[in-house]
């Protein structure tokens, strides 16, 4: 008696759930998630930014031919020209974005996750880097 009584409880909550219709509440809104883009770089752009030209994107030094916010001389134009096939000028390091992506590109030759050596490596290299990267580690 109590299995026939349980399964007529059973049968009764299927039929019951099943006629049901489940719906969205109806509203006149649009919700839009964003998220905040991940730049593992932003910092550490920043610290050398500051290092080498107080964030000065006209900034040229004569004695190097370093040019840009970045400080970007002709043999860094020259390589990434040659890895990449583009055709940068110099006076393209002027451009911001462009000095940039030149930037990253080195950047992520090495990854996110060391950017002492990343550092180092955009100065140029030998026991000076290591100077250079105390400095750029101040503004971090």
């Amino acid at each position: 008696m109590i299995i026939k009584i349980l399964k007529i409880a059973y049968l009764t909550f299927l039929f019951l759930s099943l006629s049901l219709k489940a719906s969205a509440p109806d509203t006149k809104q649009l919700t839009i998630i964003s998220t905040e883009s991940i730049e593992p770089y932003r910092n550490l752009i920043h610290a050398i930014g500051w290092v080498e030209t107080m964030h000065d994107t006209l900034a040229y030094n004569p004695v190097e031919q370093a040019v840009g916010y970045f400080q970007i001389r002709p043999i860094r134009v020259k390589d990434y020209n040659r890895r990449t096939g583009s055709h940068y000028k110099l006076k393209d390091m002027y451009n911001y974005e462009i000095s940039e992506k030149i930037f990253l590109y080195y950047a992520e030759q090495i990854g996110p996750y060391d950017p002492g050596k990343i550092a180092r490596n955009w100065n140029g290299s030998g026991v000076r880097t290591y100077y250079y990267w105390n400095r750029v580690k101040k503004y971090l």
